[in-house]
């Protein structure tokens, strides 16, 4: 089967293209493929699905198996999937998830693929039993955690999937083991992601990221998206106003409003093969 291999920003899946069939097992091939020494290498594998609401369904597996609601890195290379494969046409497509249909506006190259796309990603979730979490509440902001013997001061965002945002400077940070702590604490019965960061400038952001069921990966599009909200929610970024949020793979410019977030990033090719599955 044909596989493409694409990234946004540095968050990497493996694409396969299931719009005249079903991939079999999807949750074991995410694990099997996504192997960096015995696999192709990924985050996890995403599958472009027909749908009868939209250009085409999205599917996200993450690196262990488990199925995620959305991914905002993904979904970005969803639609230029589909618009290089011609499921969808112009400058925009409608893309479904399991957090709701996402529109999508595309910028093109000189060769007239698509480079990029800003994304309107859904309004933020911030009431704490939606998320889900043990925090009761409209909102969860700055909220006292314990956690391996410290406390923590966390804001939780949803985006279609739980976050976790610390305001921690994220340089020097042992990660792995500090975000395998967030993701399996029982506070948050579905595990949770979690962003590590820090006030860099006016409206500019650096951020690391501890993904459940991948863990560090170099960008995570929801996750930009939930560190700008809480930047505002906090009050250290102005709503309405472009954020600039600085990953490890690059940048995303995230817009929060009273009605949705606006998050711009590009789209990657990087290759394309096959495998026998």
């Amino acid at each position: 089967m044909k596989f493409y291999k694409m990234h946004g920003i540095g968050n990497d899946y493996i694409y396969f293209d299931c719009m005249g069939g079903e991939l079999p097992d999807p949750e074991a091939l995410a694990v099997k493929l996504s192997d960096r020494h015995f696999g192709i290498g990924g985050d996890g594998i995403i599958l472009l699905c027909p749908s009868k609401i939209a250009d085409c369904k999205m599917r996200m597996f993450n690196a262990d198996g488990s199925e995620g609601k959305m991914c905002g890195n993904g979904v970005r290379c969803v639609g230029k999937l589909a618009h290089d494969l011609g499921y969808a046409s112009g400058n925009s497509c409608r893309v479904e998830t399991l957090s709701g249909v996402k529109t999508l506006e595309f910028t093109f190259d000189k060769d007239g693929k698509v480079a990029s796309a800003k994304v309107d990603m859904g309004a933020a979730i911030l009431d704490g039993e939606k998320i889900p979490s043990a925090f009761k509440g409209a909102s969860v902001v700055n909220r006292l955690l314990k956690l391996d013997g410290e406390e923590y001061k966390v804001t939780l965002v949803s985006m279609g999937n739980p976050h976790c945002v610390v305001f921690k400077d994220p340089d020097g940070l042992e990660i792995e083991k500090i975000g395998k702590s967030f993701e399996n604490h029982p506070a948050f019965p579905e595990r949770i992601n979690t962003e590590f960061v820090k006030l860099v400038g006016k409206n500019e952001l650096k951020m690391r990221v501890w993904e459940r069921g991948s863990g560090e990966t170099l960008a995570c599009g929801t996750g930009a998206c939930a560190t700008a909200v809480a930047a505002v929610l906090n009050g250290l970024c102005d709503k309405g106003e472009e954020i600039t949020v600085h990953l490890l793979g690059g940048d995303l410019k995230i817009i929060y409003t009273d009605e949705t977030v606006f998050m711009t990033g590009g789209a990657t090719l990087v290759f394309t093969g096959e495998i026998n599955l």
